[in-house]
């Protein structure tokens, strides 16, 4: 790996923010310190977390962070199902983004799995 930027996992975190927000400019204005802020949080720090968890210099120091992104990605979960609920998001964004989802999740659990294995 070169940089965080190399790895697909953080590009398709990228694009999963910006689909995120497009649907959430879409949430009633009281959400706007609620659910709608709690969720744009979250979704971005999956790409943060990869990030900094890249730069901070060990495997271990890195894994941390990975985890960490996997814990944002459980709330983002909730929290897509609540605006689900509340007919915030339709049916179908929120299978799209919940997909969306599901595989930057695989992806993470992949990678540390990865570099568990490389710590063997």
């Amino acid at each position: 790996m070169k940089t965080f930027r190399d790895l697909i996992v953080w590009q398709n975190a990228i694009a999963f923010v910006t689909n995120v927000y497009k649907v959430t400019i879409r949430f009633p204005q009281a959400e706007l310190y609620g659910l709608s802020s709690q969720l744009r949080r979250a979704v971005v720090s999956i790409s943060s977390n990869i990030a900094e968890g890249s730069k901070r210099g060990s495997k271990k120091e890195f894994m941390h962070f990975l985890r960490i992104a996997q814990g944002s990605g459980a709330e983002i979960e909730t929290q897509l199902t609540i605006a689900k609920n509340l007919d915030y998001i339709s049916e179908k964004q929120f299978v799209e983004l919940f997909s969306e989802l599901e595989s930057i999740m695989k992806m993470l659990t992949k990678l540390i799995n990865s570099n568990k294995e490389d710590n063997h």
